[in-house]
């Protein structure tokens, strides 16, 4: 049946201490990232992000690349907003198509930042950033994350940071072209997972799953399988468990599964 899964905080340079109800956070720390890892043998990662700066420029490597440079994976991943302030902003991709010696150039000078397609951020949008797309998170905003489990990003830019940046790498298997990551409607669907969005209004009976499904509570309280869960927690059913029961007044999870 369904198993809470451990809550492990990170702080970063460009956390928050604006954590709850996600997240409790009494004591005001920075916080960054809020990761859930499912099962070993399930190669994906769910994440709560807070920002109260801009996070650095930054592209991650496609499977290829990242094994033949001595990683496991690469990462593909997608956005889930949960609270953004006024102005929040993502950005993906460049507005124009830039060459490998003009993205060099532009992040050795910072007009990186300024190139990107700088799109806005609202509460229940949703972005997808496949292995290669060059990226940068705003301040003011609450994401949860969907990864394939990989920690390898290459910076191009980081705001003056003392931070190393990884020029090589990251015009290596940057994606140069302009790409249109908002999501119009989940499900998020691509090779490594599948996210969809479920809202509870009452009870709802899940079937039983076929793989390992994650269901991260984004909003409300109840109980999961007769156990009481809370905003922000993170249940994993593995595959052949169920059906089970959500109860629930008032309550939205997103569920993802491999693909």
């Amino acid at each position: 049946m369904p198993v809470r899964l451990a809550a492990t905080p990170h702080e970063k340079v460009w956390g928050s201490p604006l954590t709850e109800p996600w997240y409790r956070n009494p004591e005001g720390r920075k916080i960054g990232e809020v990761w859930f890892a499912a099962a070993d043998s399930v190669p994906l990662l769910v994440k709560l992000l807070f920002t109260s700066e801009s996070l650095s420029v930054q592209v991650h490597p496609d499977d290829v690349y990242a094994r033949a440079h001595g990683g496991e994976r690469g990462k593909t991943e997608m956005w889930h907003v949960l609270r953004a302030d006024e102005g929040a902003r993502i950005g993906l991709g460049p507005r124009e198509p830039l060459t490998p010696e003009g993205l060099r150039a532009a992040s050795l000078t910072g007009e990186i930042e300024r190139m990107l397609h700088w799109m806005p951020a609202r509460a229940g949008d949703t972005f997808f950033a496949p292995a290669g797309t060059i990226h940068a998170i705003g301040g003011g905003l609450v994401l949860c994350e969907v990864q394939q489990y990989s920690d390898v990003t290459y910076r191009l830019y980081d705001y003056g940071r003392p931070r190393e940046l990884h020029l090589d790498e990251a015009v290596a298997v940057a994606r140069v072209e302009p790409y249109e990551g908002r999501v119009e409607a989940l499900p998020v669907a691509c090779p490594y997972f599948r996210t969809d969005r479920l809202v509870v209004n009452g009870v709802v009976r899940c079937p039983a799953v076929g793989r390992n499904t994650i269901y991260v509570a984004i909003e409300g309280d109840g109980t999961i399988a007769g156990e009481a869960f809370h905003t922000g927690e993170a249940w994993e059913i593995r595959a052949g468990d169920g059906p089970f029961e959500i109860v629930s007044e008032r309550a939205v999870f997103l569920i993802t599964a491999e693909s």
